[in-house]
């Protein structure tokens, strides 16, 4: 495959980020010409059809953007740090610790504001967890953080289900429902978006310093990388970043592992590059998936992680065959 340059990438990945809101703002259990959108935000009194598309169309949009954006962000950095392909922003347990925790808010009949928060106070103490029971003398290594990453994401994996098989049947089918990734619970996006912008305003400067990272940590070091600091900020920041993401839509699937691989396919495994490119790239894998998940089967919805799994499986598997060509 031939690689793209970072401009013509930046410009692909713009007009079909455009294209993916367009349909996500026409497309629905209500089909609106994309045509006659700007008619219907102008209008005075506003319809109904500008109140839908406004209020709730428009919402979640921006969320499956920013949460797309944050999860294929993460996915990068993760995969760079842990040197490991199939890393993904789950890899290290966050997502179990927030899933629980959002579960038993429902089930103590909280709503509004304080499930995303406690979704984010749980992947809080996951990520905490995680990095005092993998700390050695030698700091955070990788196959330690990996592998104890890898057994706590079981543990939280077992007390959900110990906490869904104890819940009450009338409040089953929301708590799967959320923890099969749901952006209606998303209240606003810009918090999100805040984050998401700030993580690649952080991220930026640091291109360089990871493309020596990925070579091994000794290389790193010798070429006067603080391996130990950077990485350790690292960690932490995709780690809050897939909090954010969890705590505004549940658990959704294969958009950190597959957005990374595709992108390397296009344009190298440059990260002043692929980490922009994996933020957008991911957030318009996430608003087709929950574009596709309202209006596949409308007025039913399908869950965006149940899409994002169905699409990244024969994706994944594609590029499995292509790598060992």
């Amino acid at each position: 495959m031939a690689r793209l340059r970072g401009g013509t990438l930046a410009l692909l990945l713009t007009v079909l980020l455009f294209a993916a809101l367009l349909l996500a703002l026409s497309l629905g259990s209500v089909t609106i010409a994309p045509t006659a959108l700007l008619k219907l935000l102008g209008a005075h009194p506003p319809s109904l059809e500008a109140t839908l598309v406004t209020q709730l169309r428009l919402p979640r949009a921006l969320n499956a953007i920013a949460v797309g954006g944050l999860l294929g962000l993460s996915g990068a950095v993760m995969q760079v740090l842990l040197r490991n392909p199939l890393a993904d922003p789950y890899v290290l347990g966050v997502s179990g610790g927030a899933s629980l925790a959002a579960l038993g808010a429902m089930l103590l009949g909280m709503g509004g504001m304080l499930l995303p928060l406690s979704a984010f106070g749980g992947a809080l103490l996951a990520m905490v967890l995680v990095f005092a029971l993998a700390a050695s003398a030698r700091g955070f290594p990788t196959t330690r953080l990996l592998l104890t990453g890898v057994v706590m994401a079981s543990g939280w994996g077992a007390l959900i289900v110990l906490l869904l098989a104890l819940a009450p049947s009338q409040q089953l089918p929301s708590m799967l429902f959320w923890l099969m990734g749901d952006l209606s619970y998303a209240t606003t996006p810009w918090p999100g978006l805040a984050v998401l912008v700030l993580s690649l305003l952080l991220l930026s400067p640091w291109g360089r310093t990871l493309n020596v990272l990925a070579r091994g940590p000794m290389q790193a070091a010798a070429l006067g990388v603080a391996v130990r600091p950077v990485s350790w900020g690292l960690y932490v920041l995709a780690s809050l970043m897939t909090a954010v993401a969890v705590a505004s839509a549940g658990t959704i699937g294969f958009v950190g592992l597959i957005t990374p691989h595709l992108l390397r396919l296009m344009i190298g495994n440059d990260q002043r590059l692929l980490l922009p490119a994996s933020a957008m790239a991911g957030a318009i894998l996430l608003l087709v998936a929950d574009t596709l998940g309202r209006s596949l089967l409308a007025p039913q919805q399908l869950p965006a992680g149940v899409v994002t799994v169905l699409l990244g499986v024969p994706v994944f598997i594609a590029l499995l065959r292509r790598s060992s060509q």
